[in-house]
């Protein structure tokens, strides 16, 4: 089983900045794609960026594209997400997830994180950016 731990939600200003971390732990952790997703209140989760390791891919919803970075030490299991230039709309519970299987075809496809593919989940972080 595949435990992961979000960390570094707060309360910001528009135009702040936050880094989120994700930990990962667990038997024989290791997973080729972990991913962010958010989900705002009365609206759907949506993916927001991705990370394939054994290509060193990153994709991105277009919503954050230029103001998120993805990443993450392999040696420490921690995956991030820096966030620059934070507005509003970027309100939500921040989940990291991972796929079970070495292949995120539809991230890859679509070019943005997709539930479908992942297999883990954490239970979130909370970011609120007010104006």
């Amino acid at each position: 089983q595949v435990q992961l731990v979000e960390s570094g939600g707060d309360s910001v200003q528009a135009g702040g900045s936050l880094r989120l971390s994700c930990t990962a732990s667990g038997h024989r952790y290791s997973s080729n794609c972990m991913a962010w997703f958010r989900q705002a209140p009365g609206k759907e989760r949506e993916g927001v960026a991705a990370i394939i390791s054994s290509e060193g891919g990153t994709y991105y919803a277009d919503a954050v594209k230029g103001r998120f970075t993805i990443s993450q030490d392999n040696a420490k299991n921690i995956l991030y997400l820096q966030m620059n230039s934070l507005k509003p709309e970027d309100t939500g519970m921040y989940s990291c997830a991972a796929a079970h299987g070495i292949s995120c075809i539809n991230t890859k496809v679509v070019g943005a994180p997709v539930e479908y593919d992942y297999n883990y989940w954490g239970q979130g972080t909370q970011v609120t950016v007010s104006s």
